[in-house]
């Protein structure tokens, strides 16, 4: 939504420049939205959003230096230098978007601290900060004339040399993408639904992480990785895909697993301690910083106590905290717990980790242009080497605000020099059939969960990851088969989308032979810092 507003102002202000009027301005924005406007991560993102505001105690150097230490010195410094310079801008853009942050009675922000950072410099509103950035988003963009919203829209493909009949590999240069081929799927009377043809001068990818592939995400249920499956399909380059963060503390309900309830880090930040359910801390036995450290060592700490133990999850305590301010801070979190019967000011919070934010995606450079020529990426299907082998906590939304800005201007200075591909061939589904065995799909969509979560989740190794991959590879046999031979629905192309990205994240997961940031595995226990990193993936095997 912050790419398309910033586009959409750098178009008014052409028109105001060549007094041209809107009625004979072609460019036009589209929205492909798989839901509604409304169902992304963005608004489950409870804690906050980094930026450095208050220089008298913090500066831009302490937060590059935080984020490249929780990105284990893996992230791309000029990436980290581009955002945390680049944020103050950002959140003023958004304030005067009608984004609103909590601020003290003096009128400065109320700035948070959470795990990873050295000082505080977390904006939030309450503990959904996500939900209030997407409201003051989505209200601009609705009252935008230049953005065109597409909701229950499913894409399918990217539209690249390919669907003109000419082969593309990963070796091929200049491939061009011409815009993507979508999945009418409003309730509609008509069965099958109709794929229609999307002709684009420039193509944005903004399409969240892959939270689902897992067995319990943060993440809603539409977070299948469809974005990175598509670019990948159309032979872009990704990275950093073994580098899956998950959140230390969900809240723990066997009845809400897509999305489990996240329980905001900045609780931890609050002054939360992590203790088993019969109130003994441990994070002493892991961490100096205790229940602040980054959120791989929590993570980790945590699914070896539940081993340890065998209990199903551990605790959260801010019993010690000041009930009034509890409930201040945490309205949502209080309310969510007290309807299952826990008051959070005098019950411990039972807490599990979940799979929750993506580092690795779809290989970007500074502009947010991916290897694809004309196709942007931007946010969690991303990889601007930003985060490295670890996010740091409330990095991702200034990130895609400060990325989306970048891609807004490159991609306006250069729409003019690209023409319309009116070769583009209408999908064609001859042949094919509506399938009437969801049963198939379903069953399927189990399968990768449990792989996903049993053998490529928090702590991995060689035996268990080639068993994932064995697995995966039976399902995308099954999968392509019965795409083939079946009308396009969002279900199938889901799973196809799903099994994809599983691959990947088992593909470079193989590949790096040392514990490093988020992938931790006990075959190579310690750092290599000295070994080369992994080539980027090309097609091998059936994937």
């Amino acid at each position: 939504m912050s790419y398309a507003l910033k586009v959409a102002r750098a178009l008014n202000a052409q028109r105001s420049t060549l007094n041209t009027p809107r009625s004979t301005q072609q460019a036009r924005i589209c929205m492909i939205c798989k839901t509604s406007l409304d169902e992304a991560n963005t608004s489950f993102a409870q804690g906050g959003v980094a930026s450095v505001t208050n220089l008298e105690l913090d500066n831009f150097d302490k937060h590059i230096e935080d984020t490249m230490i929780a990105g284990d010195y893996i992230s791309d410094r000029a990436a980290v230098e581009q955002v945390v310079r680049n944020a103050p801008e950002q959140i003023r853009e958004l304030v005067n978007w009608g984004v609103n942050f909590d601020r003290k009675e003096n009128g400065d922000f109320d700035l948070h601290r959470e795990g990873g950072h050295s000082e505080f410099r977390i904006l939030h509103h309450a503990d959904d900060t996500g939900a209030e950035i997407q409201r003051g988003l989505m209200e601009a963009v609705r009252n935008c004339p230049d953005i065109d919203v597409k909701e229950n829209h499913f894409a399918v493909e990217i539209i690249t040399q390919h669907h003109l009949g000419v082969r593309v590999t990963r070796r091929s240069p200049n491939i061009r993408c011409y815009g993507a081929y979508v999945l009418n799927n409003q309730p509609s009377t008509l069965s099958p639904q109709p794929i229609d043809t999307y002709l684009a001068k420039v193509t944005v990818l903004c399409t969240g992480g892959c939270g689902a592939v897992y067995l319990t995400t943060s993440n809603p249920v539409i977070a299948t990785g469809d974005g990175i499956a598509m670019a990948y399909r159309a032979k872009a380059t990704v990275a950093d895909m073994e580098f899956v963060q998950f959140h230390p503390t969900v809240l723990h309900n066997p009845n809400e697993t897509h999305p489990a309830y996240l329980i905001t880090e900045a609780m931890r930040g609050y002054g939360g301690i992590l203790r088993l359910p019969n109130g003994e801390s441990f994070m002493e036995k892991y961490d100096k910083r205790l229940s602040l450290a980054p959120r791989d060592i929590v993570a980790r700490a945590i699914d070896k106590e539940m081993k340890i133990h065998g209990i199903d999850h551990v605790c959260l305590d801010v019993t010690h905290k000041p009930a009034e301010e509890t409930r201040k801070h945490f309205p949502n979190i209080y309310q969510k717990c007290l309807s299952m019967g826990i008051d959070i000011t005098c019950d411990y919070i039972p807490v599990r980790p979940a799979a929750h934010y993506m580092c690795g995606g779809i290989k970007v450079d500074l502009n947010g242009q991916s290897s694809i020529e004309r196709l942007y990426a931007i946010g969690e299907c991303s990889c601007t080497g930003l985060h490295g082998g670890n996010r740091l906590a409330s990095n991702s939304l200034i990130e895609a605000v400060v990325y989306a800005e970048a891609a807004a201007r490159h991609s306006v200075e250069h729409v003019e020099l690209y023409d319309w591909n009116d070769r583009v061939p209408e999908w064609n589904d001859e042949g094919t059939m509506t399938n009437e065995e969801k049963v198939l799909i379903t069953q399927s969509v189990r399968e990768v969960n449990q792989i996903m979560s049993n053998y490529v989740g928090i702590v991995r190794s060689d035996l268990r990851l080639h068993r994932a991959w064995d697995r995966l590879d039976m399902l995308y046999e099954e999968t392509e088969r019965l795409f083939k031979r079946v009308k396009a629905s969002k279900d199938i192309c889901e799973l196809r989308n799903m099994i994809n990205v599983g691959y990947l994240i088992t593909r470079w997961a193989l590949e790096r032979k040392e514990c490093r940031g988020l992938h931790f595995t006990t075959d190579y226990p310690l750092h290599a810092y000295d070994k080369k990193e992994p080539e980027p993936v090309n097609n091998s095997g059936n994937l």
